[in-house]
């Protein structure tokens, strides 16, 4: 008899929590509604596009077409966001008490002005002053300014002096080394103390200031 009784009673459980789970699951079904609608703006009624529809604390939204045109699907009782930039952001609440399973809203979106602090423009006292500015006011270098610079033969030839070689040019240069080494083996090198065409460098390279101090 206690086992019969104890059966019911769980059956009775099973049956009273699948009807729940069932009205729950309906009443889930009932509560969800499709938003749609248009955002404006408040003082010229035009459409705004791209804004923002955002379903607060779910993490989930969509944007406006081009007309400003939007549709969600969203849950009774759900707080929406509309917000884009140069407009103060509106937050809106979904009836609980909705009869249907749609709801339309036309949105509008005031101006967000924002005021900057004042600028006083004044100028020079004199006309010379002025000329004295304007002819000493450094104008930043453009691209081909940069670029000509980067040519420049006297340029080159500082970096050449002060930047290490790379990988390329350290074998290249060890390579002519080791060829210069096996071309005069077992005798000596030339001397460019008498080669004029090395002394006609050297000439130049004085005129050049390649020697003077970089200090």
């Amino acid at each position: 008899m206690n086992r019969s009784l104890q059966f019911l009673l769980l059956a009775t459980a099973v049956l009273f929590s699948q009807m729940a789970r069932g009205q729950q699951t309906t009443s889930r079904r009932d509560s969800v509604i499709q938003l749609y609608g248009v955002v404006m703006t408040a003082d010229s009624l035009r459409a705004v596009p791209s804004a923002s529809v955002i379903v607060v604390g779910k993490g989930r939204g969509t944007i406006t077409n081009n007309d400003g045109v939007f549709s969600i699907v969203v849950l009774k009782g759900d707080k929406i966001t509309f917000s884009s930039v140069g407009f103060k952001d509106k937050t809106i609440d979904i009836p609980h008490n909705l009869a249907e399973n749609q709801y339309s809203v036309i949105q509008l979106l005031v101006a967000d002005t924002n005021y900057l602090p004042a600028t006083i423009l004044k100028p020079r006292p004199t006309r010379e002053q002025f000329e004295r500015d304007f002819a000493n006011t450094r104008i930043p270098d453009d691209e081909y300014e940069i670029a000509r610079q980067n040519t420049d033969e006297q340029k080159r030839r500082a970096l050449l002096a002060i930047l290490p070689a790379d990988g390329r040019e350290a074998v290249n240069n060890q390579i002519r080394q080791q060829a210069q080494k096996y071309y005069y083996a077992g005798q000596l090198p030339p001397q460019n103390i008498f080669n004029p065409l090395a002394w006609a460098e050297f000439i130049q390279a004085w005129k050049r200031g390649d020697f003077k101090s970089k200090n």
